[in-house]
């Protein structure tokens, strides 16, 4: 099995130069040289400032957070919730940033990751508790170590647990919803931790009701005793199938937008001609129609230019309007 990468988890001295140059370029931040400091002596190394959010997304577009954080335990997140929640400064809660796309502008005031929360363990025999930071690809892996079924979907969906679990990512085989027993969350306002069974969850297709006011911090998962040989063909023939029909070597969200009841969004797309449209290096991919990819150096403006487009002609050609499956957060402003 393969583990997914966690996105971002560089050496901080990565890609100096270019730090360098957005945090030159980043007059908009509103941490102020306090706020900066103040961050610096809470977090230490869990934190960069004026970081280039394309580091930090799949699809390798967005510009600079005046924050970003990356607590290691849960008490640091709490620490840094109840220090923004005591200042007013604004948090934007990210993942594995698989699914995510980030404005130009940036995002004002602290973005924080939840990538290092990375425990994980199989306790009662069937059940797995994971932090919101581990990646699918790792849950699958431990899961297939010790014969426990049920969560085969993941090897068709890359990132994180914690975005996974907002967003109830799954495929044709499962989604989150079918195996969480309970969610871990922190309120944003007070660093109150909040615990919700899987009915309190509100799961439904690619969306569930876990408030933005809060970051998912871990999950219990509630898995069933399978032959190891069974799992492994499932996976193995999920993950062929999405080799055969999914684009290689670009940086992409994967799927743009939600298929809508009864179709699928790819299919409205083809049908409709958009198939290799273009706004700069954003790509309507001949491949796959409804993986909108970044083939160089796509603004988050040429995506969302092309996003616009494909919808509006979709709309015309089959009177359906897609819905987006990605995430969009930053600032509406234009750099400069």
């Amino acid at each position: 099995m393969d583990d997914d990468v966690l996105i971002g988890d560089e050496e901080p001295g990565a890609d100096a130069d270019g730090v360098a140059a957005v945090a030159a370029a980043n007059p908009r931040s509103i941490l102020g040289d306090h706020g900066r400091a103040a961050l610096r002596q809470l977090l230490g190394d869990d934190l960069r400032l004026d970081e280039p959010m394309r580091r930090h997304t799949t699809v390798k577009i967005g510009g600079p957070a005046d924050g970003f954080a990356m607590p290691s335990t849960v008490e640091r997140l709490v620490a840094l919730v109840r220090w923004c929640a005591a200042g007013g400064v604004p948090i934007t809660v990210v993942g594995g940033g698989s699914n995510l796309l980030v404005r130009d502008a940036g995002v004002r005031g602290v973005v924080l990751n939840t990538g290092r929360l990375r425990r994980i363990e199989v306790v009662d025999g069937t059940a797995i508790e994971v932090e919101a930071g581990v990646s699918t690809g790792k849950v699958l892996s431990l899961a297939l170590k010790h014969g426990l079924g049920g969560i085969e979907f993941l090897g068709g969906v890359p990132g994180s647990v914690g975005g996974g679990l907002i967003m109830n990512a799954g495929t044709y085989l499962g989604e989150f919803k079918d195996v969480t027993a309970a969610v871990e969350s922190v309120r944003l306002a007070d660093g109150a931790t909040v615990r919700r069974d899987n009915a309190e969850c509100g799961f439904r297709y690619r969306d569930s009701d876990l408030p933005p006011t809060e970051v998912v911090v871990g999950a219990r998962l509630e898995l069933r005793p399978r032959p190891r040989a069974e799992i492994e063909v499932e996976v193995r023939s999920l993950r062929q199938r999405r080799a055969e029909r999914e684009p290689k070597k670009v940086a992409s969200n994967g799927s743009t937008f939600k298929n809508p009841p009864g179709d699928f969004a790819g299919r409205l797309i083809e049908a409709a001609g958009c198939k290799g449209w273009q706004v700069g290096d954003a790509l309507c991919s001949p491949v796959h129609a409804n993986w909108l990819v970044n083939v160089g150096a796509a603004t988050c403006t040429d995506l969302l230019t092309l996003i616009e487009r494909v919808r509006a002609r979709v709309a015309d050609v089959h009177g359906v309007m897609l819905q987006l499956e990605v995430k969009i957060i930053g600032d509406q402003a234009e750099p400069g």
